[in-house]
């Protein structure tokens, strides 16, 4: 009777967490009870502080840092043979040139 039983709320449970796992809903078990947990999705977030200065570096700029991040760009300032140099990059993904 109880494995049965245990089956039939494995069977079930399964049934429950299929689609949850589909919509970023992670159930935790803990002293509270069972709990919902609602990720969000990875957006697309764009070009990082990480990714412009690498775009930078491949562009031939020298110690690049990030001075601005906009909702449409990033500048990235550094060196080259020239002086001080300035680079925008747009805010979507793979930093490309404005």
């Amino acid at each position: 009777m109880k494995s049965a039983l245990a089956l039939t709320m494995l069977v079930t449970s399964a049934a429950f967490v299929a689609p949850a796992s589909a919509q970023d809903v992670e159930l935790r078990i803990g002293p509270n009870g069972i709990r919902p947990v609602i990720r969000e999705r990875e957006r697309d977030r764009g070009c990082s502080a990480r990714e412009a200065r690498e775009a930078a570096l491949d562009e031939g700029l020298r110690r690049p840092q990030v001075v601005r991040i906009t909702d449409r760009s990033v500048t990235v300032e550094g060196f080259t043979r020239r002086g001080p140099e300035r680079i925008r990059f747009a805010n979507r993904r793979g930093c490309p040139l404005i």
